[in-house]
């Protein structure tokens, strides 16, 4: 009787401690917490946890723009080189910035994870910008107070230069390794299978955005006033500190994350599709796409929770899927080859990333679009009337009209366009699609470059020709230029939150980090077709011996034709855009198993079951062990999970009659799917009908 007791006890505390936990309600989507356990939703994630990572990404900004927009600058008056290498060295370096978020993205989508690939990234920025910090003030900042405008640095030897050019490359593969993982965690936190949670993560890539730009807007203002006045260290160390402020935010939120495990290599899966597919060119395959090889969720190695459903696009792939003679002869000796033989989810992985590459090809243009507001808006800029009164307006800082246009235009969108289209449209639907609003944005581009165009024309027209060396080049104000800023910035709007929204969704759950680093690239490979395109126009024009589009002094060129060139391209590129975007299939995913169907959940039960089979007593103790049911576990749910994992559980018919129970009756009791559990088949309310 003693042992009869200890093991009720036993089954009484462990039943109990599960039912706390399925009293409280978990994500659907797989997210877990640190741990590794099943997320639940209350104690992880959602706004509270997206509010630190907003804060996170604001402060990163904030470091990462105060050395990068005047990086040009401290090229040139500190380090000492001209106007060419400086900005060729920029450019350089932008481009390895986003160049290394393929870096992280791959980390974190193969091996570490989000948070782990968001940490060791931070660290290594807050390291490069603290050792940038230093050597300046060290080495490069000689004499005193050198760096401005008057005041030229001394020369420099190689160690000095190493420790530099080490130290902002530190800064660009801890900036570039981080900011495509950052956007991806915090959609993380979100559960997109919960409705009020699947609209809170559209909302929160607005507001990442916003924060980016809030933080970017601090930089253009407060830091770039400190290093222009020459206060290079100071400026830089303020970075490192917002940095670092940002660095100890995230770890402070560590408890509240959800996680999703790394899926593996992803370089690899694609491969041994490309592979098998390759290998089985000579096998006839059904005309119905049927009978691929399809693996159980459970043993995915690519996500546990959601497998992509078979799409009839990309046919030469499904080859990879189709059991062959040979596979059937391979699984009968060593098992399936992944180089011959791939899950339909698997290579429905490498049709996606297949269906995403046109349309990201299409983001290019608008990206060499976006640049010009960095380089050329700046130059048309400081050839315009710059000063009001006796104060003189950096022609930089006008990009600040673009910050805040950023910032109007998500609030616009968030509160008065999005439920507006929502009514027109007459469904639940959030307003317009990911790739509605790129389009969106391809055409305020449009409108920014034509703008930009027209101020150029006027420009021209009240310039003081022949004034080479005079402060103003023209008596047009540069205020003239906040239509053009204010164009690109509510095409950002439209362009790169939609980006981010867009592949973020559209890509597998293993590549997530991945389709956020292609937002990254797209402006990287802007850049480098920016330039291109600049030496492209400036060999053709610059023929004959004239002066060219873009010359030394735009007086005597004709930018407004760039401007122009571009807004056609664009244009061009849109058609593209809108054939693409009808062409383009979303990928679907398997309906996710019901969260009763936790397999995780019916092994205590099992483990309580079995511990009470090796003790020989279903006969003589099976009514003792009812009522000592009946008392410490008063829960039916309980009772009826318990008996179905072994038939020393059968309760009597007397027994159920008890109305403490609360026992169900047949039209309430529901069927809990269980191994060997045939749905076709008729089954009684209660598993042993006595």
């Amino acid at each position: 009787m003693q042992q009869v007791l200890k093991i009720l006890f036993c089954a009484k505390n462990s039943v109990q401690g599960r039912l706390r936990d399925e009293s409280e309600e978990l994500t659907l989507d797989g997210s877990v917490d640190l741990h590794g356990r099943p997320a639940i939703r209350d104690k992880s994630g959602r706004w509270v946890a997206a509010i630190i990572i907003l804060l996170n990404q604001g402060l990163a900004t904030l470091a990462f723009f105060g050395i990068g927009v005047n990086l040009v600058l401290f090229l040139t008056r500190v380090v000492g080189q001209n106007n060419a290498d400086a900005a060729n060295n920029v450019s350089k370096w932008t481009g390895t910035v986003y160049i290394f978020s393929l870096v992280g993205a791959f980390l974190s989508d193969s091996y570490w994870g989000r948070y782990k690939t968001c940490a060791i990234f931070q660290v290594i920025f807050v390291i490069g910008l603290m050792s940038l910090s230093l050597s300046s003030y060290l080495f490069l900042l000689k004499p005193k107070g050198c760096g401005n405008e008057s005041i030229q640095c001394g020369k420099h030897s190689r160690f000095e230069m190493g420790m530099f050019y080490l130290s902002i490359y530190l800064v660009a593969l801890g900036n570039g390794g981080y900011q495509p993982n950052i956007a991806t965690f915090g959609a993380d936190q979100f559960d997109e299978e919960h409705s009020k949670e699947g609209h809170s993560k559209v909302a929160f890539f607005s507001y990442f955005y916003l924060a980016f730009n809030i933080g970017q807007l601090f930089s253009n203002t407060i830091l770039v006033y400190f290093e222009d006045e020459g206060m290079w260290a100071l400026g830089f160390w303020l970075s490192a500190g917002s940095a670092f402020a940002a660095l100890i935010l995230f770890l402070a939120g560590t408890s509240r994350y959800r996680h999703f495990k790394p899926g593996g290599n992803p370089l690899s899966r694609f491969c041994q599709v490309l592979v098998a597919a390759t290998s089985k060119l000579s096998v006839q395959m059904p005309s119905n796409g049927e009978d691929l090889f399809d693996m159980d969720t459970k043993d995915s190695s690519t996500n546990a929770n959601r497998k992509i459903l078979h799409t009839h696009g990309f046919k030469f792939l499904d080859r990879a899927a189709f059991i062959s003679s040979r596979d059937l002869e391979d699984r009968q000796d060593v098992g399936y080859n992944p180089w011959r033989l791939c899950p339909v989810s698997q290579v429905e992985e490498v049709k996606c990333i297949l269906r995403l590459l046109p349309i990201w090809l299409c983001t290019i243009i608008y990206s060499v679009v976006f640049t010009q507001m960095a380089s050329l808006f700046v130059e048309q800029g400081a050839a315009m009337k710059t000063t009001v009164s006796n104060f003189r307006i950096p022609p930089a800082s006008m990009s600040s009209f673009d910050i805040l246009s950023v910032a109007v235009f998500i609030f616009f969108y968030r509160r008065v366009l999005d439920p507006f289209v929502g009514k027109i449209k007459k469904s639940e639907s959030k307003g317009l699609t990911e790739l509605q609003r790129m389009g969106v944005g391809l055409v305020i581009a449009v409108l920014a470059m034509v703008s930009a165009g027209i101020v150029e024309i006027y420009r021209l027209k009240y310039a003081k020709q022949g004034c080479t060396h005079c402060n103003d080049t023209s008596t047009l104000s540069i205020f003239w230029q906040i239509p053009q800023y204010a164009f690109i910035g509510a095409s950002e709007v439209f362009m790169y939150v939609g980006q981010l929204e867009f592949f973020n969704a559209q890509t597998p759950d293993g590549l997530k980090s991945f389709g956020s680093a292609l937002c990254m690239t797209s402006i990287s490979l802007g850049n480098y077709v920016s330039s291109l395109l600049v030496s492209m126009v400036m060999k053709i024009s610059t023929e004959d011996h004239m002066p060219g589009w873009i010359p030394g002094n735009l007086n005597k060129g004709h930018l407004d034709r760039f401007y122009f060139l571009l807004a056609a391209l664009t244009s061009i590129d849109l058609i593209a855009y809108i054939a693409c975007a009808k062409w383009y299939k979303g990928m679907q995913l398997d309906a996710k198993r019901e969260e009763n169907d936790d397999p995780e959940r019916e092994t205590l039960f099992t483990r309580v079951s079995d511990s009470l089979t090796h003790v020989n007593l279903q006969h003589s103790l099976e009514h003792m062990f009812n009522a000592y049911t009946c008392m410490f576990l008063k829960p039916s749910s309980v009772i009826q999970k318990l008996w179905r994992g072994n038939d020393c559980f059968r309760v009597p018919r007397s027994l159920r009659s008890f109305s403490f129970i609360g026992w169900p009756t047949h039209e309430t009791s529901k069927s809990h799917p269980v191994e060997g559990y045939d749905k076709g088949q008729k089954y009684p309310a209660y598993p042993n009908e006595l």
